[in-house]
């Protein structure tokens, strides 16, 4: 599924507000705490440069629910 997710990011990335729509979607979902850190080093490589605000307030609300 976090492949899926991946690749759903990847397509949608030349929307800001479709792009952090679907990462609040994925990070309701995955669970496990080695899989979001995971994820959010991912996210950090491949969007980084582009969406740094979305992708820290995203991963920083994750952690706390």
């Amino acid at each position: 599924m976090l492949e899926l997710t991946k690749k759903i990011l990847t397509k949608v990335s030349f929307d800001k507000m479709l792009f952090q729509k679907e990462l609040y979607k994925a990070l309701k979902w995955i669970t496990d705490a080695e899989e979001i850190k995971k994820f959010q080093e991912w996210c950090i490589k491949e969007f980084g440069t582009v969406y740094p605000i979305i992708i820290k307030k995203a991963f920083a609300q994750a952690s706390v629910n």
